[in-house]
């Protein structure tokens, strides 16, 4: 059954769609219709997209697609959020990213696309809108926008890579832990808090715990954000803004 196997058609009925945290097809419509990479054309390109991809359930912890699949397409976050890893010296895996509600991430061979380019794991239980390479082919039949906004998105993520390295060259500690938050907190607007441990965000700039625990305290004593267990609430996203591009 394909419930079952965590991907379902989206012209299932209700009852099974509430089963899955989203209650209609319309709901996936409206946060398809807030997604910065679609505009100007979200209206037109959100329906399409939902008719000709698969919605995929997963848990904390899950993969949903590795580093090197032949199987190219988008992945669109739905509900919850994704964490975004690559393959470092020796394997070693690198966490790079974490995408939330209405975000996208991949590529399609139209575009000279390889392989998959990062390990996508689930951050939290999530749903995700996959569209395959054949499925973004179709909604080009009936609207060729898509191409424009799949250059967008892929654009997008080649901005987002050259700075995440050229703030891993440049900031120091506190700075650099500031810009990868307000990264992170405009790819997440639709969630309450970031799912970001104290480890996971030092992997995400390449400091110690130690470095990190220091600076989120200094952080939220200035009432920039508020943390918890594993999780991170942005206050003053504006200031934490501002604070990145200090000089020193």
């Amino acid at each position: 059954m394909a419930v079952a196997s965590g991907i379902i058609g989206l012209d299932l009925r209700s009852s099974l769609a509430l089963e899955l945290g989203v209650s209609t097809r319309d709901d996936v419509c409206r946060i398809l219709e807030g997604a910065e990479w679609l505009a100007p054309d979200a209206l037109k390109l959100a329906p399409l997209l939902v008719n000709h991809g698969n919605l995929i359930r997963r848990p904390a912890g899950a993969w949903v697609h590795a580093e090197g699949d032949e199987d190219t397409g988008l992945l669109i976050v739905v509900d919850g959020a994704v964490d975004l890893f690559c393959h470092g010296l020796g394997e070693q895996r690198v966490r790079v990213g974490l995408v939330g509600p209405g975000a996208a991430v991949g590529q399609s061979v139209r575009f000279g696309g390889g392989p998959r380019l990062v390990t996508a794991a689930a951050a939290t239980p999530c749903e995700i809108l996959a569209v395959s390479d054949t499925g973004l082919s179709r909604v080009a039949e009936q609207s060729p926008e898509i191409w424009r906004a799949v250059a967008k998105l892929l654009y997008g993520q080649l901005r987002y890579a050259l700075r995440f390295g050229a703030d891993m060259l440049t900031l120091p500690p506190t700075q650099r832990v500031a810009a990868r938050l307000s990264d992170i907190a405009e790819v997440t607007a639709g969630l309450d808090a970031l799912p970001l441990s104290q480890q996971a965000l030092g992997e995400l700039t390449g400091l110690t715990r130690k470095t990190i625990n220091a600076v989120l305290r200094r952080l939220q004593a200035d009432k920039v954000l508020f943390c918890d267990y594993r999780r991170i609430e942005i206050r003053d996203l504006d200031r934490l803004r501002d604070i990145a591009r200090l000089s020193t």
